[in-house]
């Protein structure tokens, strides 16, 4: 399951399906959930995504899961139909919808053991700074099984160096945390019982600050990716005096933090 918990401005959400934190079909239906309840929860400022247990952050698809038999024009149908318009959940699912959603509100990432495969790639999709703690390994497998795309689906070249990318993409082997900070997929490697602690406290640091500053900067940059420098810089020159001209309105608690 999907545990979604709120205190104050921070969301956890916890990937919990032990032994190792796969996913099933059923999960990236509630992983969806929880992520539109996020983005559209206004008392919520920033959230943390972890994993249940110091095993596993998440090992990627449960590879046991029962796949209905289906034609080949079935499953081609599935990945073409929005999933809530499916009548089950199955692959293909809910992942989709997951990869194709905006998101501007910051998640910290507390990574513990595995994550590896679906993990891996919601991992980067789905948080903005991470710390693992140092038993953690990272990975994506499915190479070896003949699986590829995971590298256009996350445009892993544009977060990390093209070598370290493709290191990761096609070796299909497991990295250690500290090969991962080395290559830039994680901000910090930390000792496993300070995980949380040092996750909560990045939270809270970026709760404390006015929320439309946040938006305005998680927009700015995530466009930005895609624009050339002069477009990027008018677009953040615009999205920037629209945020100053209404910061009279903004709350005096807010207004205090923000930037003179």
């Amino acid at each position: 399951m999907i545990r979604y918990e709120k205190n104050g401005h921070i969301a956890t959400i916890t990937i919990d399906n032990p032994p190792v934190n796969v996913f099933t079909p059923q999960m990236h239906r509630q992983m969806y959930e929880v992520l539109k309840d996020f983005n559209a929860d206004a008392e919520i400022r920033c959230g943390i995504l972890t994993g249940a247990g110091d095993k596993s952050f998440c090992a990627g698809d449960d590879i046991k899961t029962k796949r209905p038999e289906r034609s080949r024009l079935e499953i081609v149908n599935r990945h073409l139909t929005p999933s809530h318009a499916l009548d089950t959940d199955e692959y293909p699912g809910w992942e989709k919808e997951i990869l194709e959603m905006a998101r501007y509100k910051p998640i910290i990432a507390a990574v513990n053991g595995y994550c590896l495969g679906q993990g891996f790639i919601y991992l980067n999709l789905l948080s903005d700074i991470r710390y693992a703690s140092s038993n953690a390994q990272f990975g994506l497998p499915e190479i070896a099984f003949g699986m590829g795309g995971a590298g256009g689906a996350l445009s892993l070249g544009k977060l990390i160096p093209h070598v370290a990318a493709m290191e990761i993409l096609l070796l299909g082997e497991k990295i250690s945390a500290e090969d991962a900070a080395r290559m830039f997929l994680i901000n910090r490697v930390v000792k496993p019982e300070k995980l949380m602690e040092v996750a909560r406290a990045a939270a809270e640091r970026i709760a404390s600050h006015p929320p439309l500053g946040i938006r305005i900067e998680m927009e700015a940059y995530q466009r930005g990716l895609d624009l050339s420098r002069a477009d990027s810089a008018a677009m953040a020159g615009h999205m920037y005096r629209m945020m100053r001209s209404v910061q009279s309105e903004v709350p005096p608690l807010a207004k205090k933090d923000a930037a003179q």
